[in-house]
């Protein structure tokens, strides 16, 4: 069973038993269509498949499924697919950023090499894009809009800002396209599968995309907050690599600690004393009441929504990434 089943403490109890049936269902199909004829590509395609993971994506898919007619053959393939869409842009993120962990196993590019971590990548799009194909042209016009904005994402966050663009709106476009576009598919293809009214449908596309944003500025606080990598994530991993998140973002201004953070900051002590300095910073609770927002947007879309238990476990989801940053 999925950690993400975790997410569902205290929903339904059928709701509950449907959804882990349902990603149960998602992880013996996820080995099963990134077997290849190659051995060594099938190694690489279930490396990360096999390091488990939150599949947040894949949950978020069941639920909306049950908005409309419940999990089906077709809902499954769906949170399949998301779900490798997902992986691949790992494995790609990995090489670009020269990772050598991820999800607590050896990153593929250290592992194999580059060459194979991209090509592995390229693959499990594909495998993706084939499983989409059978799920129809709709679905299929889909995820190729979501693989541009994933792209466009990533070739954003790449360049910076442009010449007069303020960098947190920025940064909020590319939180959007390359983190909450996947979501908001991953609730939309779930509803869509599972024959719910248009309306709904949308709906809950829109729900995913605003609780996907609030999912990755929630970890750009963790980055700050979390005193040890309880969370999964090592503290002050983004600013030891100079990764400007929200609270860097908003504390800009900020020469003093600005200059700190510019810092070598390779040693322990020379990070913890940043991080203590950034979370004394009035930029880190305005960060919070950002994503505070779209959190505060996401549940009241949710709450739009048919009523029931997947629309209480949805509205759930919300307390959840609150509760994420304490």
């Amino acid at each position: 069973m999925s950690a993400s089943s975790g997410l569902l403490s205290g929903t339904d109890p059928a709701l509950q038993d449907s959804v882990n049936e349902g990603l149960t269902q998602v992880e013996a199909r996820l080995r099963e269509v990134v077997q290849s004829a190659n051995p060594m590509l099938t190694e690489a395609a279930a490396h990360l498949v096999d390091a488990g993971g939150k599949r947040f994506r894949p949950l978020l898919a069941l639920l909306a499924a049950h908005l409309g007619g419940g999990v089906s053959p077709a809902v499954v393939d769906a949170a399949v697919v998301v779900e490798l869409t997902h992986q691949a842009t790992l494995y790609h993120d990995d090489v670009m950023d020269e990772a050598n962990v991820r999800r607590g196993v050896q990153a593929a590019n250290a592992r194999w090499t580059n060459t194979v971590a991209i090509l592995t990548g390229d693959y499990l799009f594909a495998r993706a894009s084939d499983l989409t194909a059978g799920l129809g042209t709709e679905a299929t016009h889909l995820q190729s809009r979501t693989f541009a904005r994933l792209v466009e994402g990533q070739i954003a966050e790449t360049a910076g800002p442009a010449e007069g663009q303020d960098p947190v709106e920025h940064h909020l476009q590319v939180v959007a396209d390359k983190t909450a576009s996947l979501i908001s598919t991953s609730a939309r293809l779930g509803a869509l599968m599972a024959g719910a009214e248009p309306v709904v449908v949308e709906t809950v596309a829109e729900y995913g995309e605003l609780i996907g944003i609030a999912f990755q500025l929630s970890d750009d606080l963790i980055d700050v907050l979390s005193e040890t990598a309880e969370s999964g994530k090592t503290p002050g991993t983004d600013l030891r690599e100079g990764i400007a998140t929200l609270p860097v973002l908003l504390a800009h201004d900020d020469a003093a600690l600005m200059a700190v953070l510019a810092g070598d900051l390779s040693s322990d002590a020379a990070l913890d004393e940043a991080l203590r300095t950034l979370r004394a910073h009035p930029a880190l609770e305005l960060a919070r009441e950002r994503m505070s927002g779209y959190v505060e947007r996401a549940r009241e879309v949710a709450l739009t929504l048919p009523e029931g238990p997947a629309r209480q476990a949805l509205v759930a989801l919300t307390d959840y990434v609150l509760a994420r940053t304490g």
